[in-house]
């Protein structure tokens, strides 16, 4: 009962995450353009509550009596499982994993992995990074590689802006992308700009294409001119 449900969601969530219009564009300038007015404003607004998420994090750690207050303790507590940080009393642990995203990078991978929107699990699963899920809750592949002998499926997510926030997340949690986080906490104290193209480096282990799909990236993003969304 349960599989059957959740195939009528899915039937019913067609195009949940791209308007039904963006698909209706013809020309490829126009549908590139539409893809970036509906993707940036979200990959703004998920940036923009990490921003202040670091920032109340901060404020905490500025105060020296902050290991006195139990409500600061439990909200760090709490931060610190969700960003899978061990110390809670560790700031530059938490600098490292709290902080935003380069638009550039986040609408690079989203155009690469959703085929610009159109890929089956956007439309079905609003699942927009290729985000998989070790287990058969998700939408099963077509085709799963050869040498993952795991079986997973394809995330599930309930909005375009969930997916988002999860690919966020993933950046500033998983230890595959460590150099990323690592790179970026650099750049930030050195009071440098960390765009997109520098964060592209990083991202090898994003996919099994490894220096291919950095090179994607990087091409992606100059060709598109979006490093301006960067500043």
């Amino acid at each position: 009962m349960k599989r059957f449900l959740g195939s009528m969601l899915l039937a019913l969530n067609l195009y949940a995450a791209f308007p039904s219009w963006y698909y209706n564009i013809k020309d490829v300038k126009k549908q590139k353009k539409a893809f970036v007015e509906i993707m940036l404003p979200l990959i703004q607004a998920e940036n923009k509550k990490i921003k202040a998420l670091r920032e109340k994090i901060i404020e905490i750690f500025n105060d020296p009596y902050y290991l006195m207050d139990p409500y600061k303790i439990a909200f760090l507590a709490k931060i610190a499982k969700i960003y899978k940080i061990k110390n809670i009393t560790d700031k530059k642990e938490f600098l490292k994993k709290i902080d935003t995203i380069p638009p550039s990078l986040a609408l690079a991978q989203a155009a690469i992995e959703s085929g610009w929107g159109k890929s089956r699990f956007v439309r079905v699963a609003n699942n927009i990074f290729g985000h998989w899920e070790y287990s058969n809750k998700g939408i099963k592949p077509k085709s799963r590689y050869e040498n993952i002998k795991i079986a997973y499926s394809i995330k599930i997510f309930p909005s375009l802006e969930a997916s988002i926030a999860a690919y966020m997340r993933n950046l500033n949690r998983n230890p595959a992308y460590k150099n990323f986080r690592n790179l970026r906490y650099k750049y930030e104290q050195e009071h440098k700009k960390f765009t997109g193209i520098i964060a592209a480096n990083t991202m090898i282990n994003y996919s099994q294409k490894k220096e291919e799909y950095v090179k994607m990236l990087k091409r992606m993003i100059k060709l598109n001119h979006w490093e301006k969304y960067d500043k």
